[in-house]
Order: structure tokens, then sequence, then C-alpha cells
């Protein structure tokens, strides 16, 4: 409704993704109630059997306790199946909702001289937060509550069989903290490194040809394996830690389990206690400890999903929203620069101080100079890619900041020193990755281009696919 829209707005951060959805959380938590509930049909089953059952020996009881139990057990997975398919679509919705904005905001961070060395983590950072909203390791979070209940159920039993699962699951419950306190650096390291190790190789895959021209490409994988080591390295030892406390928790649960039927088992013995309260409390004392053992085994993944949740914050944050400005009708093209003086991001020096000149229709004008004298900057700015720190750029008497980007763009021709041809056919790539271009003003283009003959001479002409598996063309 309104309202949520309006809160979504509000939101700058990840939070935005999840606006309006806490009527799901509670979904999942009333479901997480009645699963937990329907959790205590093995124990009373099993306490009916050796309580009942079997002192009267009577089939039919046993007939109606099994189909009862039956339908229990049916409903519970009904239930479990139903709340894994709600916090699974609450994940996505939050992704449906970030990925365009995570996207537009890499994308508008990319122009930083300081994240051109850095792979881009925003959507898998985002992916990482879905899957965890998709895992098993959520629902410990709603089943760990009903570990003191469960509790409390074992000491109705006998007081000596309590104590003993109480101070078990307190145990675990210290290995857990320990095990959240010990692997945090690693899997912080280990995450790092992989994503070195993936940014350097993609950046080696799409300068291919001048790895192999330059006879690079023995110095480049030595270099790739340092970091794919490393990853490695850093990888293991985050697993064997996170391996060490699950084995650790699985163990020492077993050994519980089998303490209390000892236990239970002497009291049997003593009279204090009957054999199916013995069992009963054997498996309630494992599905309380169960979300414990859980947690520590999906524990990489919830710090993979909390430090791509931090991520996100910090990338939406430090970019904000760019409202969508009036739309102004078509300019001529006059460009006139007042006085500008423009700072790189991230860099307190002006590479431009104080320019002024003027372009009209039918002029060009060509800039000359040095390594690093500015002439990159001021193809930036003229683009509207980066914005003059004093001063103005105006077309057609507008500043570049009135116009929508993509708007803006389209009025533009840019050449970069990188020529890219995305994936896609030669169309798409002439129409700008449009979904629907226009026909005729693709062929329009390609023509004031001087490049039919080229294009009809590919195989499948203008449809002809620029991408892995499909022709090789020239940025020409």
């Amino acid at each position: 409704d309104d309202r949520e829209t309006g809160m979504k707005k509000q939101l700058e951060g990840p939070e935005a993704g999840f606006a309006g959805l806490s009527w799901l959380f509670w979904t999942i938590a009333i479901f997480s109630v009645f699963v937990n509930l329907l959790m205590l049909t093995g124990p009373i089953y099993m306490l009916q059997i050796y309580d009942r059952v079997l002192p009267s020996r009577s089939e039919e009881t046993l007939l109606s306790l099994t189909m009862l139990v039956a339908a229990l057990y049916a409903l519970m997975g009904i239930l479990d199946y139903i709340r894994g398919r709600v916090a699974a679509r609450v994940g996505a919705t939050a992704q449906a909702r970030l990925d365009g904005r995570v996207f537009r905001a890499t994308l508008r961070r990319s122009v930083l001289s300081s994240e051109r060395s850095k792979p881009a983590s925003g959507l898998k950072d985002l992916e990482s937060v879905q899957r965890l909203m998709s895992s098993p390791v959520l629902f410990a979070v709603f089943d760990m509550p009903w570990a003191p209940i469960f509790i409390a159920a074992i000491y109705t039993f006998h007081p000596w069989l309590g104590h003993l699962a109480l101070a078990g699951g307190l145990l675990l419950v210290t290995i857990t903290l320990f095990n959240q306190f010990l692997t945090r650096k690693p899997e912080a390291e280990a995450t790092a490194a992989v994503m070195q190790g993936d940014g350097f190789a993609e950046v080696i895959r799409q300068q291919g040809d001048m790895v192999q021209a330059l006879g690079m490409r023995g110095a480049v994988l030595e270099r790739w394996q340092g970091m794919r080591s490393r990853a490695l390295e850093a990888q293991l030892a985050s697993s064997d830690r996170v391996s060490q406390f699950s084995t650790m928790t699985k163990t020492f649960r077993f050994f519980l389990q089998s303490a209390i039927l000892g236990l239970g088992a002497y009291l049997v013995l003593q009279g204090q206690l009957t054999a199916g309260a013995m069992i009963a409390a054997s498996i309630l004392l494992g599905r309380a400890l169960a979300p414990v053992e859980q947690a520590i085994g999906g524990w990489p993944l919830v710090l993979r999903a909390r430090q791509g949740w931090r991520n996100l914050k910090e990338l939406l944050g430090t970019t904000p929203e760019q409202s969508v400005p009036t739309a102004l009708p078509r300019p001529n093209a006059y460009i006139d620069v007042r006085e500008i003086t423009v700072f790189p991001p991230e860099q307190q020096k002006a590479t431009l101080r104080m320019l002024s000149f003027g372009i009209r229709p039918g002029q060009a004008l060509g800039v000359i100079g040095p390594s690093a004298s500015g002439k990159s900057t001021l193809a930036r700015v003229l683009t509207g890619i980066w914005l003059p720190a004093s001063g103005s750029v105006r077309l057609d008497g507008a500043t570049l900041d009135q116009y929508d980007p993509d708007t803006l763009g389209s009025y533009i021709g840019y050449l970069p020193q990188d020529v890219v041809l995305f994936n896609g056919t030669v169309a798409e790539n002439i129409g700008r990755m449009q979904a629907e271009p226009d026909p005729e003003m693709i062929v329009t283009a390609a023509k004031k281009a001087g490049a039919p003959e080229v294009v009809l001479q590919l195989p499948h002409g203008s449809d002809t696919p620029v991408s892995a598996g499909g022709a090789r063309l020239s940025g020409g």
C-alpha cells in the first residue's frame, strides 16, 4: 500500500528490501510454534507405547496411536514445508526489491578509481543474505526458544534427568559462543581472499589479448595461483575451525542422549521412572539440542550473510538513490563550460581549475596535452559522469545534473579508451542494449557510422551475436 511504499522510500539501506514483510516473519514464527509442538509427537508416542501398549498388550491401542502419530507427522511436515516456502519467498522478495538499487549503486561507484581495483561484491552480498533466508539455519533461530520448554518437559519426568539436560544444554551454548568468536576472523579472511582472486581472474580474462600479446601469461598465472593458494588456505582454516566445533557438538549431543538413557535406566531400576519416560526424555533432549547443532553447522553461511549485510549498508548508505529530475525537451547542441574546477573522486588535488569554453553546433573541439593533464577528466565531466566542484557545464542552458542520466546519455556519442562490446547482438549493441530498439534507427546509425557493409558481411548480419561462443568482432 501507499504507507509501505513511503516507508521503503525513506529507507536507504538493505532494510528497504524487507519493509512491510514483518508479518511474514510472524507467520514463520507461528508456524514454528506448531512445528515444535508437533515435535512432541515422538516422545509422547514412545511414552504411550512403553507405558500403555506393552503392559496392556492391546493391538487396537497400538493401531490407533500409530494412525494418530502418522497424521500428526504428516501435518508437521506440511507446516515445516510451508514455513520453508514462506522464508524463501521473503528472501526472494527482498532480493527482487534491492537488485536494481544495488546494481545502480555498484555502477555509480565503479567510476571511482579506488573501486576499479576491487571486485564488485554488491550483488553477491545480496545473494548471501537471500541464501540465508532460504536455508535451514534461519529456522534454528525460531526453534532455539523451544529448547528450555523441552528441557522443562524432561524435568517433569525426573529432576535428575532435567539437571543433566540443562547442564548439557548450557555447555552446548558455551561451545556455540566460542564458535562465533573463534570462526569470525578466519571466515572473513577466507571471503576476502576468494573475492580478491576472483576479481583478479576476471580482469585477466577481459584483457586476455593483451596478456598473451605481451607474454604475461606465466606471470599472471603465478600471481593468480598465489592468490588462489591464500584463498584455499584461508578456506581450509575456516572450514577446519567450523568442523571442529560441529564435530564436538554432534559428538557431545550423542553422548548426552546416551547419558540420559543410562541415567534413565538407573532410575527405572530404582523404581523412580518408567521405561517410556526414559525413551521420551532421550528424544526430547535430542530435539532441544538440535537447533544449536544446526546453527553451528551453518555458521559460515551466517557469517557470510552478516558480512554481506554490512557491505550492503555501506554501499547503499554511501551511494544514495538519485532522484529523477523533471523531463526536459531534447536540447540543442550548445555546450557552455563556465569556470569549472574538478576534483576526481576521493582525491584532494584539482585536475582542472577555472576552465571555460563554449561549443556551438557544427563546431569541433580537440583537446591535447600530456598524460595526467586532465583530458579524461574533462571527458568525464562533459558526459556527466563526474560533477565539477565549482562552476557548471550546461547543455542548451541546463546543467547536466538536470537531465536523467539515461536521457542525457542518449544525446551523447562517446568512444572510451577501452572499446567494449556487450553480450548481445550487433543490433542490440548499436541500440545501446535497449529491450526493444527501433530497427530503423539502428540502420540509420550504422549508415552514419559507415558500417552497413561490414554488418551485412557478418554471418547473421545485425543479428550476429557478440558474446562468448559467438562471432569475434573488433571494436571498430
